[in-house]
């Protein structure tokens, strides 16, 4: 490959939360005992040093010794509109129709509330990344959870039946929908996408689509923009982006969204105008220019190479080895979502005891009850091979 994805680079005491963070962090696993080494696989970025453009941009902005206010660059949305159209085939897309959030949660408050107020009820699929969860809870919106699904193959599924009755059940007209799926992985079908959306359609709802992890894909899954799939989705979503999740970019800040209505556009921008939050940093400008180029492009490719390879291998070790860990094997992200039901079940440990015995040989995975995984645990594989399999071969050997 051109690019470095075998390096094991050293992060610690460099403003790293996935391996400063145990032992401080509320959310973060326990330190190991002594003689292992930390492996993090929890929180989710990646252990792999970004495409050099990126570094290059900044430094070239730094040299230049003021810093002052700025308006963004016409640079920054052509990188945009490039990159929409070479990676998902979007054409229609404008300046216009895209603005900056320093975050997708952010982007998602301001939008749901232009729709919903405090103690309105919000549709969101379970299992659900924890950043919905408490920014939806944080501030006072009730959530309603569609389950999704496993079918016969162990594939995550949206079950329609559900999210319709709880629409009607509960006077929905506003849904987090996340693609590709955080935690479970999927990269949603046209024909899933399609009866979602006219679900939402045929019962008014607003669609607030976070579509962070649409560069991360697998063994050639192609992403749907949300956007694309019907005319209702096209004038009723607004969809979130970053380069963060892609370029491992969030210390830099950063994200943006697309909205193609214009009535929607305006209040969602204002919404972010009026608390005087929403600026973007010159440098997260340039980082994102320099990630959103042919370079990044081809870095993005070998980087879905190098997390597929990592996936299928940890996916087979699980079900050559751990015979009670059920996983459905992601198609985009680079997390795992492991079910330890049967596990726990059959030696008679509970997930805490399962979660702690793995940070005691320094395997750094992530509690999973959090993403309403009762018994599960996350896992991040987006670091080297080999890190991978010595995280999976200390855990045949010790804990598994």
């Amino acid at each position: 490959m051109k690019y470095d994805f075998t390096s094991i680079i050293e992060r610690s005491g460099k403003d790293a939360v996935a391996v400063d963070g145990p032992g401080h962090d509320a959310y973060a696993p326990a330190l190991p005992k002594n003689g292992y080494d930390f492996i993090p696989m929890w929180v989710a970025d990646m252990n792999f040093p970004t495409v050099p453009t990126i570094p290059q941009a900044i430094i070239a902005r730094t040299q230049h010794p003021a810093y002052g206010y700025f308006d963004v660059s016409d640079a920054y949305y052509h990188s945009i509109i490039r990159w929409q159209e070479t990676r998902n085939g979007v054409k229609e897309l404008r300046k216009e129709h895209i603005g900056y959030e320093n975050g997708v949660l952010g982007g998602v408050i301001s939008a749901l509330s232009c729709y919903a107020s405090p103690g309105d009820a919000v549709l969101l699929h379970s299992p659900a990344y924890i950043g919905f969860t408490e920014c939806l809870t944080q501030n006072g919106y009730q959530i309603i959870r569609s389950e999704l699904k496993k079918d016969a193959q162990g594939i995550y599924r949206m079950d329609y039946a559900d999210m319709e009755e709880k629409i009607k059940t509960h006077h929905i007209h506003a849904a987090i929908f996340c693609s590709p799926h955080n935690p479970s992985g999927r990269v949603w079908e046209q024909q899933e996408l399609e009866k979602a959306m006219k679900i939402f359609e045929d019962h008014e709802v607003m669609i607030i689509s976070d579509e962070i992890w649409s560069d991360i894909l697998l063994n050639g899954s192609r992403h749907l923009p949300t956007q694309s799939v019907s005319s209702y989705a096209h004038e009723h979503t607004a969809a979130f982006y970053a380069p963060s999740k892609t370029f491992n970019l969030a210390g830099l800040v950063g994200s943006y969204h697309i909205i193609y209505n214009r009535s929607i556009r305006d209040r969602v921008v204002s919404k972010g105008e009026k608390t005087h939050y929403n600026n973007i940093n010159v440098l997260s400008m340039h980082a994102l220019i320099g990630a959103y180029g042919q370079k990044g492009g081809e870095w993005v490719d070998e980087l879905c190479q190098t997390l597929s390879t990592n996936v299928n291998y940890a996916c087979d070790y699980i079900q050559s080895h751990f015979k009670d860990i059920s996983v459905s094997k992601p198609e985009g992200t680079y997390m795992l979502f492991l079910d330890c039901t049967k596990w726990c079940e059959n030696h008679h440990k509970t997930i805490q005891q399962l979660l702690q015995a793995g940070w005691d040989v320094g395997v750094g995975w992530q509690d999973g009850r959090p993403f309403y995984g009762p018994c599960h645990i996350r896992m991040n594989l987006a670091l080297p091979l080999s890190r991978v399999k010595e995280a999976f071969k200390r855990l045949s050997a010790h804990v598994l």
